[in-house]
């Protein structure tokens, strides 16, 4: 990663007339060895100082430097610079200015990169370019912000969301750089904005372990579904750190990008919340069951894995019992899931050109036509009600015809559509 060097940054800009045209102000570091903070922060609109304009500062004739240096990115940068100074460190990473984005490697390698390099930093300077008191806010303020849900604008922005989890230690300031807390005090109101867990806002790296805390990818999804990004593709790009995942930058695909982040988390992870998405509460028929947007995640905060004897169990209740739909759960068929619990085929996934190929519970719905059948994810809301997706496929028909009630059939859902149904398998 290339960091600015805060005292060379500080002394060009105190002998600004002084200084040479060969003044170097950043350098390349390994950041697992390197110390330094990092700033997070909205980008201005044209506002920004770039990597060629801040290392070519003293190349440019009098008046593009002064134009440069009126900049509210500029005078951002040098603010930065003399917190990172006073709080006794010499490197600093601002993403304006610390990456070529003339070379797509570079910026691939950053975007990738951009979870661990704020995982790594020593602190994080969070400036919140529109609070202007001396204290953080504490309550949703529509008058003063207005476009983003009542909160500083810093908390609707996609990238800021990896910006917030990441970083060890994260100290708050206002316009005017005064401090007005630190991330590890603020961590209550921080979950009240964010919806994000106290759990993980005192540790990002819980995102990257397997432990009991870590989210299932659904109500990891579901922080993302209402910020907003300028390119649509940063949508997904801004999640990359947080599914701990890398793919290559391809800026025009659209919503693609969001499609191929899926499918790169499905080959790492066989969480089945990442079907368990509501496209923003409406019941309709869909191409795929992958999402297209964050967005459909919204919502979904409450949902839970469940484990295979989790499933079971309650599958086996369910044959206890006939609910109010009719539905029944053969006790056979449950016989058949029990013998697989512990082998890998319900945890598997395959991707191919076909589609994703999963093995999941699948009952008939009486009140549907024949061809409709429901796929019983492991995964349940807060009330324990089991999440299904409606499938309405000729090859799942005939694969499940001689089943009365409940099979286990290899599904291909990608080629199938999914619609998210709170409360409809009740436990």
């Amino acid at each position: 990663m290339r960091l600015l060097n805060v005292g060379a940054v500080l002394d060009r800009e105190r002998d600004i007339h002084q200084a040479g045209p060969k003044t170097k102000v950043s350098e390349q570091f390994d950041d697992k060895t390197a110390e330094y903070a990092i700033l997070s922060h909205r980008w201005g609109m044209d506002s920004e100082v770039d990597y060629d304009e801040m290392t070519g500062l003293m190349k440019m004739d009098k008046q593009d430097m002064d134009e440069v240096r009126q900049r509210d990115g500029y005078r951002k940068i040098i603010r930065s610079c003399e917190q990172a100074k006073k709080d006794g460190y010499r490197w600093l990473w601002i993403d304006t200015c610390c990456i070529d984005k003339r070379s797509s490697a570079e910026l691939t390698e950053a975007i990738n990169s951009m979870y661990r390099w704020y995982l790594n930093s020593q602190t994080c300077y969070v400036y919140l370019h529109d609070v202007d008191e001396p204290t953080f806010p504490t309550g949703q303020d529509f008058n003063r912000f207005g476009k983003s849900n009542g909160w500083p604008e810093w908390f609707s922005r996609g990238w800021t969301l990896q910006e917030l989890i990441a970083p060890k230690k994260a100290e708050f300031f206002n316009k005017d750089w005064l401090s007005i807390g630190a991330k590890q005090d603020l961590t209550p109101t921080l979950e009240v904005i964010t919806r994000i867990p106290q759990a993980v806002l005192r540790d990002g790296q819980v995102l990257s372990t397997d432990s009991r805390e870590r989210p299932c990818i659904a109500h990891i999804m579901s922080w993302a579904a209402d910020r907003k990004t300028t390119r649509v593709e940063d949508r997904a790009y801004s999640l990359l750190g947080s599914f701990g995942v890398n793919m290559p930058m391809l800026y025009g695909e659209g919503l693609k990008a969001f499609q191929r982040l899926q499918l790169e988390i499905i080959r790492v992870s066989s969480d089945h919340s990442i079907f368990a998405w509501n496209p923003k509460g409406q019941l309709g028929e869909y191409g795929s069951v992958l999402a297209d947007d964050p967005s459909s995640f919204r919502g979904c905060h409450d949902i839970e894995n469940v484990d295979p004897y989790g499933l079971l169990y309650t599958l086996r209740a369910r044959s206890m019992r006939r609910d109010i739909r009719g539905k029944v759960v053969d006790r056979v068929k449950l016989v058949w899931l029990q013998r697989r619990v512990r082998s890998l085929q319900l945890s598997r996934w395959d991707v191919t050109d076909l589609g994703i190929q999963v093995l999941l519970p699948v009952l008939r719905n009486p009140n549907s036509p024949a061809t409709l059948f429901k796929a019983v994810l492991p995964c349940s809301d807060r009330y324990g009600n089991l999440i299904t997706i409606d499938l309405d496929s000729q090859v799942t028909a005939r694969s499940a015809q001689h089943s009365q009630h409940i099979s286990s059939i290899p599904v291909t859902v990608s080629s199938l559509f999914s619609r998210y149904r709170r409360q409809l398998f009740p436990s």
